[in-house]
């Protein structure tokens, strides 16, 4: 009898838990979108449901937020910050993992020591740097800024997945007579695939999520980035929690797109490192 009620016990409370972890986890995301689409959000309160569906609060963060060009200067910027953190981290990792040089071991101590300063340190140096190089208010500039943020993480990741894969590979590829970009291309890239996906990843977050080092370096509110747009929706003695919350909307939905379409091939991408290796 008493196996029989922990046999019931377990069985209840393992669904029980996932629920309420759902719930929990879900919530926020519930009550942002929900509070976006309310019409009287800003007297909501405590109440869960909203008192109406309406799209008024996502029309005003367009028409009087300038929203979409917000949203479309993250997009440029998160571009290129994962496509040049990918390829420079790419051939960072292999150099260290592949060759050896002097002070190799020095410099991946280098990129520990640069990962763990704060990221608050660096505003004022890279501010002066960016002001010398004219690159303020530029896209460009703050491009260069969060590739050179993503790389050490991104170098480091990266370096696990090259040292994983064998270098017999990598001769039998040489002895079938492979050049090393046909190398590189055919053998080496398809199995460190998956921690390319990993560091996008990374890359793409930090590229759309980041506000301060937006907020500091684009004086013009036309390069502004969708993270320092939401920034204007918050008043001296007041807050427009419509408006906060749909443009919090409009910046969750593709970070949560972009993260389901590249988990599914960062899952295809271990399954096929494992058989190919």
């Amino acid at each position: 009898m008493t196996t029989r009620r922990t046999t019931l016990a377990s069985r209840i409370g393992l669904p029980a838990a996932v629920v309420g972890l759902l719930v929990f986890t879900l919530f926020p995301v519930y009550w942002m979108v929900s509070t976006a689409l309310d019409p009287k959000a800003s007297l909501r309160g405590s109440d869960v449901l909203p008192s109406g569906i309406s799209l008024e609060h996502f029309e005003f963060v367009f028409d009087k937020g300038n929203f979409g060009t917000y949203l479309l200067n993250s997009a440029v910027v998160g571009l290129a910050t994962i496509v040049a953190a990918a390829l420079l981290s790419l051939f960072a990792a292999i150099a260290v993992a592949r060759f050896k040089f002097r002070f190799r071991t020095s410099v991946l101590i280098m990129i520990l020591i640069v990962q763990m300063v704060p990221l608050e340190a660096l505003v004022i140096p890279l501010f002066i740097q960016m002001r010398d190089y004219d690159m303020l208010n530029s896209l460009l500039g703050l491009s260069i800024v969060y590739i050179a943020l993503s790389l050490p993480f991104a170098i480091w990741t990266l370096r696990g997945f090259v040292a994983t894969v064998p270098k017999e590979v990598e001769e039998a590829a040489y002895i079938d007579g492979a050049s090393w970009p046909r190398m590189f291309w055919s053998v080496l890239l398809p199995l460190v695939a998956p921690g390319l996906v990993a560091t996008s990843i990374f890359a793409f977050i930090t590229a759309w999520n980041e506000f301060v080092f937006a907020y500091t370096f684009m004086k013009g509110s036309d390069k502004y980035t969708a993270a320092v747009g939401i920034y204007q929706f918050f008043g001296e003695n007041s807050t427009a929690w419509g408006p906060v919350m749909a443009s919090s909307t409009l910046v969750t939905v593709p970070v949560m797109i972009f993260f389901v379409i590249v988990h599914r091939k960062l899952g295809s991408g271990l399954a096929a490192g494992a058989v190919k290796g």
